[in-house]
C-alpha cells in the first residue's frame, strides 16, 4: 500500500484489542511486499511467523518508543523486521486502541453488461469553394 501522507495512530488505551482494519492494513502490505520481492516472500513464509505475533511485536515496540504516532513506513519497517528476525522477542500481548488513518480498499463488484465507449464525433469543416474565389481574385 503506497504511503500517501497517512499515518497509523496507537492510543495505549487499556481493555481494547487492536483492530481488524490495522491487522487487514499490515497483512495486505506484507502480501503485497511478498508478491513483488521473492527474498521477503520466503521469509513471511517461515512456520515460526504469523500476523497475530506481528501485531504484538508492533504493539510491544509503539509501546517502548513512548510515541503514538507513527508513519506508515516506521510500522510497515517493524511488521518487516518481525518476519526477517528468527529469535525476536515479540513481547507480552498489548490491549489498546489503534486508529488507523486509511480507508480499506473496496474492489469494485463486477458488471455482467459490457462497458460503452462513446467515440468523439469528428468536427464538421465547413468546405469553402476555394476555386471560385481564385477566380474573383484573377479577374
Amino acid at each position: 500500500m503506497p504511503n500517501v501522507g497517512t499515518s497509523l495512530t496507537l492510543l495505549n488505551l487499556p481493555h481494547m484489542k487492536a483492530s481488524n482494519t490495522f491487522t487487514n492494513i499490515i497483512k495486505s502490505h506484507l502480501d503485497n511486499r511478498a508478491k513483488n520481492d521473492t527474498l521477503f516472500a520466503t521469509t513471511y513464509a517461515k512456520e515460526n511467523k504469523n500476523i497475530d505475533d506481528c501485531i504484538t511485536y508492533i504493539l510491544n515496540q509503539v509501546k517502548e518508543s513512548g510515541c503514538n504516532g507513527f508513519a506508515d513506513d516506521e510500522i510497515f519497517s517493524m511488521a518487516v523486521h518481525y518476519y526477517d528476525e528468527d529469535d525476536i522477542k515479540i513481547g507480552k500481548k498489548i490491549s489498546c486502541k489503534v486508529v488507523v488513518n486509511h480507508k480499506e480498499e473496496v474492489k469494485p463488484q463486477k458488471t455482467t453488461e459490457p462497458i460503452k465507449t462513446v467515440k468523439p464525433q469528428p468536427k464538421q469543416v465547413k468546405k469553402t469553394d476555394n476555386t471560385q474565389i481564385q477566380m474573383e481574385l484573377n479577374l
